[in-house]
């Protein structure tokens, strides 16, 4: 025996079907017993002595976005055996943005600890991650990010466009464009049934923009997918090689022991950040980078992004902020042609899944072609980065807005707060006619937040009926709580701290003044901060509470927006020194 072999911080730490042996009290034994069951599978001693490559499967009858799913983990495995390595595909919880209540925002720290766990608790070298839905990427970058090995992410994939009355249609932006028709009375319930049977062409993520798409470019920005491995639609033959190629590089990876740290720097969230500005990228992208950040002990910056996004031009014209689809951008080259474009403010030395640099795959992605989907830095679609931050005494701990799918108008507005108390009031009287409301009063609506209701995407506040009747196409909307990637509009979200924990948005009453400056970055309730503290005296706010179960957990352990409401002991830990040493100063 060598000195090396001796010495346990020289020791070869355990591989394949080695790892994480179960804890029998006897070491060999555990081995012995563990070949012995998966062999009942019909595996040799020669397929089990290869490196092990866990593939988290996400296929779900209640998850249409993920309904390419049992091609992909095909295809993966295929790459796998290529590359010499032993496939194991397992399932976790599967998330789709439709099918979750009270909303999937609730759900996703579980799935990230799902993820985590069953990663840490069964025998692989490296994972794939296979999600899609907008809740379920960021879940699974969340829970690899703690469990700390090799990981490669593979996307589902955008569903195809389909067709109504001679217009190109697809999800979901075009949802709420003819929901908000409908409920204007300017299309009756035929035609609405009809378009419903053609928005979702295709199994796969939403079309445009939105948290689903947004998530896969950003992985790609991250290095987290292979190059060119953001765009291809579901169900077309791109997406299926793209798996394949997924496996080989995880066995490459494996073999490298290139872990989920290396490649999800400080360095590679900044390069995230930018691309999530240029594609006028969802809103939602923001609460997710943080949470993955946290997990590595990094902060996502909200000034940082702000200061970005000065800087930064939207050049990709896909709706909402522009026009054309998912599919449109992958045909015009993918994110790598967006990449050439913010070449100059990209962090070109950040590490990705195959091990070369960002700026060695954009070189190798060659010089590109004449397409008219993703603009020239010089011609952008928006001259900023399609979000802005605000702060004020409104929202002290920041709030966003997506300023390249807002009214220009009303950008600089100040106007009268119509306050909706939760989603139950304002289910109650949004399209009451007796509703005291006109076209520039501010729409504000509490209790949508983390703690208040699991932070769900009703930050999209419906046009009253009355007004959208009378043609109003846009106000300008508060509230602590999120908004669809695919939706557009005068909206601010995320409010921070939100109104369940006490903070401004809880004391705004009927009829006070709001000001709303995007060029000063500002959001201000005009209400002295004598009254305000009066306000709060009158009606102090108790933190929610559950009695069991994971609403209990989720209520007692969630973060605010701005650190990603993930759950606090997730994070770590030296995030969760530096929080608890706020706190003792406190």
């Amino acid at each position: 025996m060598t000195d090396n072999a001796k010495d346990p911080k020289h020791a070869v730490a355990p591989t394949g079907m080695k790892r994480g042996l179960t804890s029998y009290g006897d070491q060999g034994f555990s081995l012995f017993l563990r070949k012995a069951f998966i062999k009942g599978a019909g595996y040799t001693d020669q397929a089990l002595d290869r490196p092990v490559i866990g593939i988290v499967n996400t296929g779900s009858g209640f998850n249409p976005c993920h309904g390419n799913m049992p091609q992909l983990v095909e295809a993966v495995k295929r790459g796998v055996m290529l590359a010499g390595g032993l496939p194991v595909d397992f399932p976790t919880i599967s998330i789709h943005e439709s099918f979750a209540s009270p909303t999937s925002m609730y759900l996703r720290n579980l799935m990230s600890m799902d993820t985590e766990e069953m990663i840490r608790a069964q025998p692989m070298d490296a994972v794939v991650l296979i999600g899609g839905c907008d809740k379920t990427v960021p879940a699974q970058l969340m829970g690899a990010a703690s469990a700390g090995i090799p990981a490669i992410q593979l996307v589902t994939g955008a569903m195809l466009t389909g067709s109504h009355r001679g217009e190109r249609v697809g999800a979901c932006t075009d949802c709420r464009r003819y929901w908000a028709k409908f409920r204007a009375s300017e299309i009756d319930e035929e035609e609405v049934s009809d378009v419903n049977n053609q928005l979702v062409a295709s199994v796969g993520t939403c079309s445009v923009m939105g948290t689903a798409s947004t998530m896969a470019c950003i992985a790609e920005a991250l290095g987290m997918t292979v190059p060119g491995g953001a765009t291809p639609p579901a169900v077309t033959a791109d997406r299926i090689r793209v798996a394949e190629q997924t496996g080989t590089v995880a066995v490459k990876m494996a073999a490298e022991r290139l872990t989920i740290d290396r490649i999800l720097t400080p360095k590679a969230f900044e390069n995230a950040m930018r691309v999530l500005l240029s594609i006028g990228g969802s809103t939602n992208a923001i609460v997710h980078l943080a949470a993955v950040a946290g997990r590595l002990g990094h902060k996502i910056d909200l000034d940082v992004l702000d200061r970005m996004g000065k800087e930064t031009p939207v050049l990709l014209d896909l709706k909402p902020t522009g026009q054309h689809y998912m599919e449109d951008f992958h045909k015009a080259g993918g994110v790598a042609t967006l990449l050439r474009e913010l070449k100059p403010l990209l962090n070109l030395d950040t590490m990705t899944v195959t091990g070369r640099t960002l700026g060695e795959e954009i070189e190798a992605s060659g010089s590109g072609f004449k397409q008219d989907v993703v603009r020239p830095f010089a011609a952008p679609i928006y001259p900023q980065g399609g979000l802005a931050v605000l702060r004020g005494n409104l929202a002290p701990g920041g709030a966003i807005i997506k300023q390249s799918a807002a009214d220009p108008k009303l950008m600089e507005h100040e106007g009268r707060a119509v306050v909706f108390e939760n989603i139950e009031d304002l289910v109650a009287r949004i399209d009451d006619d007796a509703l005291d409301v006109k076209a520039d009063d501010v729409l504000v609506l509490k209790n949508i937040g983390p703690l208040g209701a699991s932070m769900p995407e009703a930050g999209y506040i419906p046009i009253p009926r009355k007004l959208a009747r009378a043609g109003v196409k846009d106000m300008v909307r508060i509230s602590d709580g999120r908004m669809s990637g695919t939706a557009f509009g005068t909206i601010v979200l995320h409010v921070t701290p939100e109104a369940a924990l006490g903070g401004t948005l809880a004391h705004v009453r009927n009829g006070d003044r709001i000001r709303l400056s995007v060029a000063r970055r500002e959001i201000a309730l005009l209400v002295s901060d004598e009254e305000l503290e009066k306000r709060a005296a009158a009606n102090p706010v108790a933190r929610p509470k559950a009695s069991r179960g994971y609403r209990k957990l989720f209520l007692q352990t969630v973060t605010q927006a701005d650190e990603g409401v993930d759950f606090d002991f997730l994070r770590a830990e030296s995030l969760q020194n530096d929080s608890a040493s706020e706190q003792n100063k406190g």
